[in-house]
């Protein structure tokens, strides 16, 4: 979906919910100490992009963003997960929050629609194009390019600058 010298994006496949993003490491990585200068300069901005992406899309009361590298014994690759957390995602697990909410999720094994997921994928390619530093945004100095209001504030619906 998005990709960076040292990053990929892509929607998670399993049982969690629509509009949750995995960033993995281009090269094998079990930890965030291990990051070259490259994966750790690109690492905050792209953070930052996949979330105002997934709240552009999903309107969450919150985002997740939590890392993972758990192998059967060891750690395996670094994964981070940037997880939208709307009221009606909570309300489908009870109420739950942080680990328990993506725990249950897991045991559950309910995956998002293929379509949907697919819908999802194209809108948010889309909305990364239009990110700083993006190759399409290189095109448009930075200094040019709109002011980056907060989520939430002065936005309409699908309208994001990132």
């Amino acid at each position: 979906m998005h990709e960076t010298a040292a990053w990929v994006v892509n929607h998670s496949v399993g049982p969690l919910n629509l509009g949750t993003l995995i960033i993995g490491p281009r090269d094998h990585v079990v930890a965030v100490a291990e990051l070259d200068d490259t994966a750790a300069a690109e690492l905050g901005p792209l953070l930052r992009d996949a979330a105002r992406v997934v709240e552009t899309l999903c309107r969450p009361e919150q985002t997740y963003v939590c890392t993972w590298s758990h192998g059967r014994d060891a750690r395996k690759h670094l994964h981070i997960a940037v997880q939208p957390v709307t009221a009606e995602v909570r309300a489908r697990y009870g109420g739950l929050r942080s680990e328990q909410l993506q725990a249950r999720m897991l045991a559950e094994g309910d995956e998002p629609d293929i379509t949907e997921v697919e819908e999802f994928c194209e809108r948010a390619r889309e909305l990364f194009r239009g990110c700083p530093g993006s190759p399409a945004a290189a095109t448009v100095p930075l200094e040019q390019q709109p002011a980056q209001p907060r989520p939430g504030r002065g936005r309409t619906t699908g309208e994001m600058n990132v």
